[in-house]
């Protein structure tokens, strides 16, 4: 398949916190269609925070910039495997409206900010979409090991590595990306707020996560496609 290219975009300022749930409550969650993806016998809810940088359709020269902040699990599909998102929280109005209208995807409106100071961020959010559940999150995170691209078969690519993403509207909805195989290093993150598991109706996880930052990477994106 070819790689996908109606949008362009680049993300920076990366964060990846995975937390080990058991596969059954992941389950339950899931629309028709769609099945648990696990490694070692654990699925993972992942709070994922980052900025799009320079989003545009290919060849336009207007862009949009904003931060993102996601809940996601890693699934099998009618496709292969791939990326559901429980929430896409984004401070842009214009890109909330079109995601939701173009990508099916759980987007909702929140004021957010990502400060960099040297190789540590600051990151907040706070939702206000109208009619939506609240959400909160607020951490300061930065590297703390070298940088290394995930071997193939290891849990940090299964976590990572996804180029499938699946939306559930009236119908099962598939949309593919492309990019490089990510660039990581292990983090440390002081979490002040984080209630992105009780919006999406889930238990806050047991124990600390996995937790990595990213390198800038850039991505193109397909529109999505029923499946």
């Amino acid at each position: 398949m070819a790689a996908p290219r109606w949008l362009e975009m680049t993300w920076r300022d990366g964060l990846f916190c995975h937390w080990a749930v058991d596969p059954a409550v992941v389950e339950e969650t899931l629309p028709p269609g769609l099945s648990v993806a696990a490694y070692d016998g654990d699925a993972y809810l992942g709070v994922v925070a980052f900025v799009m940088d320079d989003i545009r359709p290919r060849g336009s020269p207007i862009g949009l910039s904003f931060p993102e902040l996601n809940l996601r699990t890693y699934v099998e599909g009618p496709a292969g495997p791939g990326v559901y998102f429980y929430n896409l929280d984004a401070d842009d109005r214009l890109g909330v409206a079109v995601a939701r209208r173009l990508f099916a995807l759980p987007y909702y409106l929140a004021e957010m900010t990502a400060r960099r100071d040297g190789e540590t961020i600051r990151f907040t959010s706070r939702r206000v979409h109208r009619d939506a559940p609240p959400a909160r999150f607020d951490a300061t995170y930065g590297p703390t090991g070298d940088a290394y691209v995930p071997d193939p078969d290891s849990r940090d690519a299964f976590l990572v590595e996804n180029y499938r993403f699946y939306a559930a509207g009236r119908e099962l909805y598939v949309g593919e990306i492309a990019h490089e195989p990510w660039t990581l290093r292990d983090a440390t993150v002081e979490r002040r707020a984080n209630t992105l598991f009780a919006a999406n109706g889930f238990e806050r996880p047991d124990g600390e996560p996995i937790a990595h930052v990213a390198d800038p990477i850039d991505v193109t994106a397909d529109r999505i496609r029923p499946v």
